[in-house]
């Protein structure tokens, strides 16, 4: 699958190792949580970036105590309908701080793009090569949000009171 990362299609540094699978001896490693939390201090010790698969019905208070030690985590959408990744993603970033690849997987969808990436998701597993484009494409057309998350954008309300603000410093 095509990884879209920084508007464009990138390459996956990651080895997706399989439950059971015998691991690299370096190099990035991505894993399921299961795999992960059976020894994560033996993951985290291994020469290499270290990555974890979250699904979206495991509370991510199980990853806090890693997050400084992870290098990817990829939150799962097993369904368009299903938005308790955007929870998990906006949960990291805001609460917990963590300043890591956030990777969205599973039911990537272009229309879902701008959501996705105001939940602090940076890097998306998609369909199509076209998605791609589409993503570069659909994320040009928003400069300004209203609502407050966790990608780092000023509001509307406060491009407006810090406008207001410099224009009153300046009489």
């Amino acid at each position: 699958m095509p990884l879209v990362k920084n508007g464009t299609i990138a390459t996956d540094i990651f080895f997706q190792a399989a439950d059971g699978a015998e691991l690299p001896g370096d190099g990035p490693v991505l894993v399921t949580a299961a795999r992960f939390l059976e020894d994560p201090e033996a993951l985290l010790k291994r020469a290499g970036k270290v990555g974890v698969i979250w699904p979206n019905n495991r509370d991510v208070d199980d990853l806090v105590p890693y997050l400084d030690r992870l290098a990817l985590v990829a939150l799962v959408f097993p369904s368009f309908r299903d938005g308790r990744a955007y929870s998990q993603a906006r949960l990291l970033r805001e609460r917990h701080g963590y300043d890591g690849e956030l990777r969205a997987t599973g039911q990537v969808l272009r229309d879902q793009f701008v959501f996705m990436s105001r939940a602090g998701f940076d890097t998306f597993e998609v369909k199509k090569d076209a998605d791609a484009d589409a993503f570069a494409e659909t994320m040009k057309r928003y400069s300004v949000f209203y609502q407050p998350t966790g990608d780092g954008r000023v509001t509307a309300l406060h491009r407006r009171m810090q406008l207001r603000h410099s224009e009153s410093a300046g009489q």
